[in-house]
């Protein structure tokens, strides 16, 4: 294994992309001739391409395995079914994740619909759910950003379902780590003009509450436009404001752009800490000596010490399976494209009937299980159809292996283990 070097980024997008295709066309093909009870049909959507591929990333992976364990079919209610698999990409777009799910509703006449990950893909997907009265099971985003847009605050949904971390903890969490640092406690907030920016934004239940309550002063610019080329007008806003702290959400190219334009104008913040853009190794590695140092939230890692009710396998196995079959490091989402097909096949089992969408649906809804990613239980949740998981603070210094390795540096928000080591602030502040 070669250390330290790209060479392990090779497998591009569009090897991934195979891999998913690949896993599909054989899921897709089932053994009619065995198959007593029928064939169950599920619609499986994921963002393998555009701006948010990365969180998509390990999904061929995982419907591979889910090929393998299902090959004999799924027996339930003591009849055998063979399952169909249909994936679909959503393009990392909310108009084209809308589409597809429509089409595999009215056309494939799928029992269930998994979007696996992103708030562009998952509301699109569970609002088609909810229209044409089809069982979902979705992960991967906070639960708000999945319930409030689409008028969930006061009634719960009938057909669509969601286990994820919340950004109530999440906000937390950002808080936490920058507690375990000595700072001015002044913060610049970072946020995109999309739905998860005006979320983790929003006044009322987003980053800036936790962060004042907290005794943080909050300095907030305009919202900068995605894939913009210029954060002149952000940076300076910092600058002046004298912040230590950058918090807040984007994605992997703007962060990359932002964090080159920080160091080129000779701002040196203690500390920065942002969602979804440093959740992944290859974007960390892609900053070069500059991500050394950087901190998110951290929804995984091979340290969760729960076992798959799939394979029996803990999180460990499953992040050495993936690097030894992908030479690639392990990467956050891995653990929820797995969970993911746990809730899901359990769901199915305990439906008594995986062909009767409400069956299925009512199935879901008492939800009540250990994943790979912890306990998933529908009945607990802080919402009707949402059940939360748990949430550390992490940060990425030099690894052995591989370039960088996340670490868990701050366990405020959830107590499940201790930190592995203590938060550093950022070396060019040093």
């Amino acid at each position: 294994m070669t250390t330290k070097t790209s060479k392990h980024l090779a497998a591009s997008r569009r090897s991934v992309l195979k891999g998913i295709g690949a896993g599909a066309a054989a899921l897709a093909m089932p053994n009619i001739a065995r198959a007593q009870g029928g064939i169950i049909k599920i619609g499986f959507i994921t963002p393998g391409t555009g701006p948010m591929a990365l969180f998509g990333e390990t999904d061929g992976f995982a419907v591979d395995r889910i090929k393998k364990l299902l090959a004999d079919g799924l027996e339930v209610n003591g009849e055998t079914y063979d399952v169909e698999i249909i994936v679909k990409d959503s393009q990392s777009d909310s108009n084209r994740a809308a589409e597809v799910a429509g089409d595999l509703i009215l056309n494939d006449g799928v029992h269930l619909l998994m979007p696996a990950s992103t708030t562009p893909t998952i509301t699109a997907a569970a609002d088609q759910a909810e229209l044409f009265e089809t069982p979902c099971i979705s992960a991967g985003a906070p639960w708000q950003a999945i319930i409030f847009p689409r008028g969930g605050q006061d009634k719960p949904f009938n057909w669509t379902y969601h286990f994820f971390w919340g950004l109530d903890e999440a906000l937390n969490t950002f808080v936490g780590l920058w507690n375990t640092i000595e700072t001015n406690k002044k913060v610049g907030m970072l946020f995109p003009q999309n739905i998860d920016g005006e979320t983790w934004g929003n006044e009322d239940y987003g980053l800036p509450s936790p962060t004042r309550a907290a005794g943080f002063e909050v300095i907030k610019p305009g919202y900068f436009q995605p894939r913009t080329n210029d954060f002149t007008a952000q940076i300076s806003t910092f600058k002046q404001g004298g912040c230590d702290i950058v918090g807040g959400i984007a994605f992997v190219d703007d962060f990359k752009t932002f964090v080159n334009q920080c160091n080129q104008q000779g701002y040196h913040p203690k500390a920065m800490t942002m969602a979804a853009a440093l959740l992944f190794p290859s974007a960390v590695e892609a900053m070069g000596d500059l991500g050394n140092g950087m901190s998110s939230e951290v929804w995984w890692t091979p340290a969760f010490p729960f076992k798959s009710s799939l394979t029996g396998q803990v999180s460990r196995d499953i992040a050495d399976d993936w690097e030894a079959e992908t030479n690639r490091q392990w990467t956050q989402p891995l653990g929820y494209s797995h969970a993911l097909w746990e809730v899901a096949i359990d769901a199915l089992k305990r439906s008594g009937n995986p062909l009767d969408k409400a069956a299925v649906r009512d199935a879901l809804k008492t939800t009540d299980m250990q994943t790979l990613v912890g306990p998933v239980n529908f009945n607990t949740g802080p919402h009707p159809n949402v059940s939360t998981t748990p949430i550390f603070g992490g940060q990425w210094v030099p690894g052995d292996k591989w370039m960088y390795d996340l670490k868990i540096v701050d366990n405020s928000v959830n107590k499940l283990f201790e930190p592995e080591q203590k938060m550093k602030i950022l070396p060019w502040a040093s």
